[in-house]
Protein backbone atom coordinates (compact mmCIF):
# COMPACT_ATOMS: atom_id res chain seq x y z
CA UNK A 1 0.00 0.00 0.00
CA UNK A 2 1.55 3.60 -1.11
CA UNK A 3 2.36 6.01 1.89
CA UNK A 4 0.04 9.21 2.29
CA UNK A 5 2.89 10.99 1.00
CA UNK A 6 3.53 9.22 -2.32
CA UNK A 7 -0.63 9.57 -2.80
CA UNK A 8 -0.50 13.23 -2.03
CA UNK A 9 2.49 13.65 -4.38
CA UNK A 10 0.09 11.54 -7.03
CA UNK A 11 -2.42 13.35 -6.72
CA UNK A 12 -0.72 16.53 -6.98
CA UNK A 13 0.70 14.91 -10.06
CA UNK A 14 -2.29 14.26 -11.96
CA UNK A 15 -3.94 17.58 -10.86
CA UNK A 16 -1.23 19.57 -12.62
CA UNK A 17 -1.25 17.32 -15.79
CA UNK A 18 -5.31 17.51 -15.82
CA UNK A 19 -4.44 21.89 -15.86
CA UNK A 20 -2.02 20.88 -18.70
CA UNK A 21 -4.83 18.57 -20.93
CA UNK A 22 -7.72 20.92 -19.87
CA UNK A 23 -5.79 24.28 -21.51
CA UNK A 24 -4.66 22.58 -24.56
CA UNK A 25 -8.00 21.58 -25.36
CA UNK A 26 -9.40 25.44 -24.39
CA UNK A 27 -6.32 25.63 -27.27
CA UNK A 28 -7.24 23.38 -30.15
CA UNK A 29 -10.85 24.31 -29.53
CA UNK A 30 -10.26 28.01 -30.45
CA UNK A 31 -8.14 26.96 -33.49
CA UNK A 32 -10.58 24.20 -34.57
CA UNK A 33 -12.81 27.17 -35.45
CA UNK A 34 -10.55 28.80 -37.85
CA UNK A 35 -9.44 25.78 -39.61
CA UNK A 36 -12.68 24.06 -40.05
CA UNK A 37 -13.69 27.03 -41.76
CA UNK A 38 -10.78 27.43 -44.17
CA UNK A 39 -11.11 23.62 -44.90
CA UNK A 40 -14.84 24.04 -45.97
CA UNK A 41 -14.31 26.81 -47.85
CA UNK A 42 -11.79 25.44 -50.33
CA UNK A 43 -13.40 22.40 -51.19
CA UNK A 44 -15.68 23.59 -54.06
CA UNK A 45 -13.42 25.44 -55.20
CA UNK A 46 -11.24 22.31 -55.38
CA UNK A 47 -13.75 20.27 -55.92
CA UNK A 48 -14.49 22.25 -58.92
CA UNK A 49 -11.37 21.92 -60.35
CA UNK A 50 -10.95 18.42 -59.55
CA UNK A 51 -14.02 17.76 -61.82
CA UNK A 52 -13.12 20.11 -65.07
CA UNK A 53 -9.53 18.91 -64.90
CA UNK A 54 -11.03 15.44 -65.24
CA UNK A 55 -13.06 16.06 -67.93
CA UNK A 56 -10.28 18.06 -69.70
CA UNK A 57 -8.54 14.84 -69.27
CA UNK A 58 -11.57 12.62 -70.51
CA UNK A 59 -11.51 14.86 -73.77
CA UNK A 60 -7.64 14.35 -74.48
CA UNK A 61 -6.93 11.25 -73.71
CA UNK A 62 -5.12 9.30 -76.09
CA UNK A 63 -3.62 12.80 -77.73
CA UNK A 64 0.03 12.63 -78.20
CA UNK A 65 0.59 16.86 -77.57
CA UNK A 66 -1.83 16.39 -73.79
CA UNK A 67 0.80 17.37 -71.11
CA UNK A 68 1.78 14.69 -68.50
CA UNK A 69 0.65 16.52 -65.79
CA UNK A 70 -2.92 15.62 -67.26
CA UNK A 71 -2.93 12.72 -68.31
CA UNK A 72 0.43 10.91 -67.28
CA UNK A 73 3.18 8.53 -68.84
CA UNK A 74 0.83 6.26 -70.25
CA UNK A 75 2.29 3.92 -67.83
CA UNK A 76 2.10 2.94 -63.90
CA UNK A 77 5.06 1.31 -63.03
CA UNK A 78 6.44 4.25 -60.87
CA UNK A 79 3.98 5.27 -57.55
CA UNK A 80 4.34 8.37 -55.35
CA UNK A 81 2.32 8.42 -52.73
CA UNK A 82 2.22 12.20 -50.97
CA UNK A 83 1.92 11.79 -47.43
CA UNK A 84 0.23 14.29 -45.28
CA UNK A 85 0.26 14.17 -41.50
CA UNK A 86 0.77 16.56 -38.58
CA UNK A 87 3.85 17.83 -36.77
CA UNK A 88 2.93 17.23 -33.39
CA UNK A 89 1.23 14.50 -31.71
CA UNK A 90 -1.62 14.08 -28.55
CA UNK A 91 -4.22 14.30 -30.97
CA UNK A 92 -5.39 10.71 -30.49
CA UNK A 93 -5.35 8.24 -33.77
CA UNK A 94 -5.06 10.98 -35.65
CA UNK A 95 -1.62 10.39 -37.31
CA UNK A 96 -1.49 6.85 -36.77
CA UNK A 97 -4.65 6.47 -39.03
CA UNK A 98 -3.37 8.34 -42.24
CA UNK A 99 0.00 6.41 -41.46
CA UNK A 100 -1.45 3.16 -41.46
CA UNK A 101 -3.18 4.01 -44.81
CA UNK A 102 -0.16 4.71 -46.24
CA UNK A 103 1.32 1.89 -45.25
CA UNK A 104 -1.30 -0.67 -46.53
CA UNK A 105 -1.57 1.47 -49.74
CA UNK A 106 2.12 0.95 -50.10
CA UNK A 107 2.36 -2.76 -49.53
CA UNK A 108 -0.49 -3.37 -51.42
CA UNK A 109 1.29 -1.36 -54.82
CA UNK A 110 4.60 -3.16 -53.59
CA UNK A 111 2.92 -6.49 -54.12
CA UNK A 112 1.47 -5.81 -57.46
CA UNK A 113 5.18 -5.38 -58.41
CA UNK A 114 5.59 -1.17 -58.72
CA UNK A 115 7.66 0.69 -57.55
CA UNK A 116 7.04 3.08 -54.91
CA UNK A 117 8.00 6.05 -53.81
CA UNK A 118 6.95 8.38 -50.80
CA UNK A 119 7.30 12.57 -50.44
CA UNK A 120 6.36 12.84 -46.71
CA UNK A 121 4.91 16.19 -44.92
CA UNK A 122 4.54 16.02 -41.35
CA UNK A 123 7.31 14.34 -39.08
CA UNK A 124 4.49 11.95 -37.63
CA UNK A 125 3.60 10.34 -40.94
CA UNK A 126 7.71 9.79 -41.48
CA UNK A 127 8.70 9.49 -38.48
CA UNK A 128 6.18 5.98 -39.10
CA UNK A 129 6.51 5.44 -42.39
CA UNK A 130 10.53 5.19 -42.43
CA UNK A 131 10.20 2.10 -39.75
CA UNK A 132 9.44 0.04 -42.41
CA UNK A 133 9.64 2.11 -45.58
CA UNK A 134 12.63 4.27 -45.31
CA UNK A 135 14.19 3.30 -48.80
CA UNK A 136 10.82 4.65 -50.40
CA UNK A 137 11.03 7.92 -48.38
CA UNK A 138 12.20 10.55 -51.06
CA UNK A 139 12.03 13.69 -49.21
CA UNK A 140 9.93 15.30 -46.23
CA UNK A 141 8.38 18.79 -45.48
CA UNK A 142 7.45 19.84 -42.50
CA UNK A 143 6.41 22.76 -41.16
CA UNK A 144 7.72 22.67 -37.48
CA UNK A 145 7.32 26.40 -35.99
CA UNK A 146 4.63 27.56 -38.45
CA UNK A 147 1.67 29.19 -36.89
CA UNK A 148 -0.51 28.82 -39.95
CA UNK A 149 0.11 27.04 -43.27
CA UNK A 150 -0.53 28.88 -46.24
CA UNK A 151 -1.06 28.82 -49.66
CA UNK A 152 2.94 29.26 -50.95
CA UNK A 153 3.65 26.09 -48.83
CA UNK A 154 1.18 23.98 -50.76
CA UNK A 155 3.04 25.56 -54.21
CA UNK A 156 5.82 24.94 -52.69
CA UNK A 157 5.30 20.95 -52.35
CA UNK A 158 3.54 21.10 -55.84
CA UNK A 159 7.07 22.71 -57.21
CA UNK A 160 9.03 19.48 -55.34
CA UNK A 161 6.04 16.99 -57.45
CA UNK A 162 6.39 19.17 -60.62
CA UNK A 163 10.62 18.72 -60.65
CA UNK A 164 9.82 14.57 -60.12
CA UNK A 165 7.75 14.25 -63.05
CA UNK A 166 9.58 16.61 -65.19
CA UNK A 167 13.15 14.14 -64.67
CA UNK A 168 10.42 11.07 -64.92
CA UNK A 169 10.71 9.72 -61.50
CA UNK A 170 7.10 8.76 -61.53
CA UNK A 171 4.67 8.05 -63.32
CA UNK A 172 1.42 8.41 -60.98
CA UNK A 173 1.05 10.76 -58.31
CA UNK A 174 -1.45 10.02 -55.39
CA UNK A 175 -2.43 12.09 -52.64
CA UNK A 176 -2.93 10.87 -49.29
CA UNK A 177 -4.62 12.83 -46.34
CA UNK A 178 -6.89 12.73 -43.46
CA UNK A 179 -10.31 14.19 -44.48
CA UNK A 180 -12.00 16.39 -41.96
CA UNK A 181 -15.59 15.00 -41.40
CA UNK A 182 -16.47 16.73 -38.19
CA UNK A 183 -14.71 17.04 -34.34
CA UNK A 184 -14.76 13.29 -33.78
CA UNK A 185 -14.28 11.84 -37.34
CA UNK A 186 -11.47 12.19 -39.71
CA UNK A 187 -11.12 10.12 -42.92
CA UNK A 188 -8.00 9.07 -44.04
CA UNK A 189 -8.34 9.13 -48.02
CA UNK A 190 -6.69 9.03 -51.03
CA UNK A 191 -6.79 11.42 -53.92
CA UNK A 192 -5.30 10.72 -57.13
CA UNK A 193 -3.33 13.71 -59.01
CA UNK A 194 -1.44 12.95 -61.66
CA UNK A 195 -2.76 12.13 -64.19
CA UNK A 196 -5.83 13.75 -63.59
CA UNK A 197 -8.76 11.27 -62.27
CA UNK A 198 -11.84 11.11 -64.75
CA UNK A 199 -13.85 9.37 -62.29
CA UNK A 200 -15.89 12.26 -61.01
CA UNK A 201 -15.86 14.07 -64.15
CA UNK A 202 -18.84 14.44 -66.59
CA UNK A 203 -19.51 11.26 -68.98
CA UNK A 204 -21.64 11.44 -72.45
CA UNK A 205 -23.18 8.94 -73.67
CA UNK A 206 -22.09 5.73 -76.10
CA UNK A 207 -21.61 7.72 -79.16
CA UNK A 208 -23.05 10.96 -78.13
CA UNK A 209 -20.77 14.16 -78.33
CA UNK A 210 -18.18 14.79 -76.44
CA UNK A 211 -17.49 18.46 -74.95
CA UNK A 212 -15.16 20.66 -77.13
CA UNK A 213 -12.90 23.49 -75.55
CA UNK A 214 -11.58 26.17 -76.57
CA UNK A 215 -8.44 27.48 -75.14
CA UNK A 216 -7.89 31.16 -75.55
CA UNK A 217 -4.68 32.79 -76.17
CA UNK A 218 -3.99 29.48 -76.50
CA UNK A 219 -3.70 25.56 -75.20
CA UNK A 220 -0.20 25.42 -73.81
CA UNK A 221 -0.11 28.84 -72.32
CA UNK A 222 -3.24 27.87 -70.64
CA UNK A 223 -2.36 24.59 -69.09
CA UNK A 224 1.11 25.69 -68.64
CA UNK A 225 -0.54 27.94 -66.21
CA UNK A 226 -3.57 25.85 -64.95
CA UNK A 227 -2.03 22.46 -64.28
CA UNK A 228 0.11 23.33 -61.89
CA UNK A 229 -2.09 25.65 -59.97
CA UNK A 230 -4.14 22.65 -59.50
CA UNK A 231 -1.80 20.41 -58.37
CA UNK A 232 -0.99 23.50 -55.58
CA UNK A 233 -4.62 23.99 -55.28
CA UNK A 234 -5.63 20.13 -54.34
CA UNK A 235 -2.40 19.85 -51.73
CA UNK A 236 -3.54 22.98 -50.02
CA UNK A 237 -7.21 21.41 -49.73
CA UNK A 238 -5.36 18.76 -48.00
CA UNK A 239 -3.23 20.47 -46.10
CA UNK A 240 -6.56 22.33 -44.86
CA UNK A 241 -8.10 19.14 -44.29
CA UNK A 242 -5.63 18.28 -42.16
CA UNK A 243 -4.98 20.75 -39.95
CA UNK A 244 -8.77 21.10 -39.08
CA UNK A 245 -8.61 17.22 -38.60
CA UNK A 246 -5.70 17.48 -36.46
CA UNK A 247 -7.52 20.18 -34.21
CA UNK A 248 -9.96 18.14 -33.70
CA UNK A 249 -8.70 15.01 -32.88
CA UNK A 250 -6.80 16.96 -30.56
CA UNK A 251 -9.56 18.47 -29.18
CA UNK A 252 -11.08 15.37 -28.36
CA UNK A 253 -8.33 13.89 -27.35
CA UNK A 254 -7.29 16.12 -24.74
CA UNK A 255 -11.62 16.08 -23.70
CA UNK A 256 -10.76 12.03 -22.84
CA UNK A 257 -7.28 13.08 -21.24
CA UNK A 258 -9.05 15.47 -18.91
CA UNK A 259 -11.80 13.18 -17.79
CA UNK A 260 -9.66 10.52 -17.10
CA UNK A 261 -7.34 12.29 -14.85
CA UNK A 262 -10.92 13.54 -13.04
CA UNK A 263 -12.08 9.97 -12.83
CA UNK A 264 -8.01 9.31 -11.57
CA UNK A 265 -8.07 11.93 -8.75
CA UNK A 266 -11.32 10.80 -7.49
CA UNK A 267 -9.41 7.44 -7.20
CA UNK A 268 -6.62 8.24 -5.52
CA UNK A 269 -8.37 10.54 -3.32
CA UNK A 270 -10.76 7.55 -2.27
CA UNK A 271 -7.18 5.62 -1.62
CA UNK A 272 -5.89 8.47 0.22
CA UNK A 273 -8.90 8.90 2.61
CA UNK A 274 -8.91 5.06 3.20
CA UNK A 275 -5.03 4.64 4.14
CA UNK A 276 -5.37 8.07 6.38
CA UNK A 277 -8.23 6.68 8.18
CA UNK A 278 -6.81 2.99 8.72
CA UNK A 279 -3.15 5.00 10.23
CA UNK A 280 -5.72 6.65 12.82
CA UNK A 281 -7.77 4.03 13.36
CA UNK A 282 -4.32 2.08 13.90
CA UNK A 283 -2.84 4.54 16.28
CA UNK A 284 -5.98 4.52 18.10
CA UNK A 285 -5.72 1.36 18.80
CA UNK A 286 -2.48 1.44 19.92
CA UNK A 287 -2.92 4.11 22.19
CA UNK A 288 -6.31 1.98 23.74
CA UNK A 289 -3.60 -0.84 24.26
CA UNK A 290 -1.19 1.03 26.04
CA UNK A 291 -3.41 2.52 28.24
CA UNK A 292 -4.90 -0.84 29.08
CA UNK A 293 -1.41 -2.32 29.42
CA UNK A 294 -0.98 0.37 32.10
Amino acid sequence: MPSLKALRTRINSVKSTRKITQAMKMVAASKLKRAQSQAEQARPYAERMERMLGALAASVAGSPIAPPMLVGTGKEDVHLLVVVSADRGLCGGFNTAVSRFARNRTRALIEQGKTVKILTVGRKGRDFLRREYRKNIVGSIDFVGRKQIGFEDAVEIANQVTEMLEGQQFDVCTLIYNRFKNVITQVPSEQRLIPASIEGAPTETAGGPRAAYEYEPGEEEILAELLPRNLAIQIYRALLESAAGEQGARMTAMDNATRNAGDMIARLTLNYNRQRQANITKELIEIISGAEAI
